[in-house]
């Protein structure tokens, strides 16, 4: 097997803190301090971030240099519109399959959650509502639908921050409303309900992130667009 390169070595270093959250959009990529942590030059260094730039992960300016590239925010309105449509569906269709454990572990991941409020940590919630949300759609019978709802999720990770860095009073009545979708799943309702409740869930965050945007527009206040 052959050696990992040090512009692979570089790589795979800045592209782990961009999809941790530590390099967060915006943030400057200065080459020499990253070479003296991995202890090469910065050539190496500087062909890892031509790579991300190509993959659109970082961008360069004059008079600025690299940074990790902030995020449209017509391209998160966008994502996160596909995102309700899709998961709703899924989460609707896969309501009649949870099983009474899927929805007891479902309720124990939200009192997670619940208590984690106390001492927020945005990224840590992000990670969370995803391994709520998964219980509830990944029985969803149909597979094309299901790949949607995992390449909204993947895009989401790729536009790298939480939405309730932004709004973290969201994060309440997030909890909140999973334990009503919760009910209406142990209740049987119909899918439809269902599917209407839970994209109604996703929509209000980001009504609640647009809300956000809009307030700080004229302050120059705005941040980048968030995820998830």
């Amino acid at each position: 097997m052959a050696a990992e390169s040090k512009s692979e070595r570089a790589y795979r270093l800045i592209r782990d803190r961009i999809d941790s959250g530590q390099y967060v959009p915006g943030y400057r990529l200065v080459l020499a301090p990253i070479a003296t942590e991995l202890g090469m030059s910065v050539v190496p260094v500087r062909e890892a971030i031509r790579r991300l730039e190509a993959e659109q992960l970082v961008t360069f300016e004059r008079n600025v240099g690299a940074q990790v590239s902030l995020i449209k925010e017509t391209e998160y309105l966008h994502t996160m519109q596909t995102l309700a449509l899709v998961e709703g569906a899924a989460t609707g269709l896969a309501a009649p399959h949870i099983t009474a454990d899927q929805i007891r572990r479902a309720r124990l991941v939200n009192r997670t959650m619940r208590e984690s409020l106390s001492a927020f940590d945005p990224q840590r919630f992000t990670e969370l509502n995803l391994e709520f949300h998964s219980v509830l759609f990944e029985t969803c019978p149909n597979p094309h639908i299901l790949d949607l709802v995992h390449r909204g999720w993947n895009r989401m990770k790729v536009l790298r921050n939480s939405s309730f860095s932004f709004v973290p009073g969201r994060a309440q009545e997030s909890v909140d409303e999973h334990e009503r979708l919760l009910q209406l799943i142990e209740d049987r309702a119909a899918p439809l309900d269902i599917e209407m409740a839970a994209r109604a869930h996703r929509t209000a965050t980001l009504d609640a992130v647009l809300a956000y945007s809009d307030e700080h527009r004229h302050t120059g206040e705005q941040r980048a667009a968030p995820a998830a």
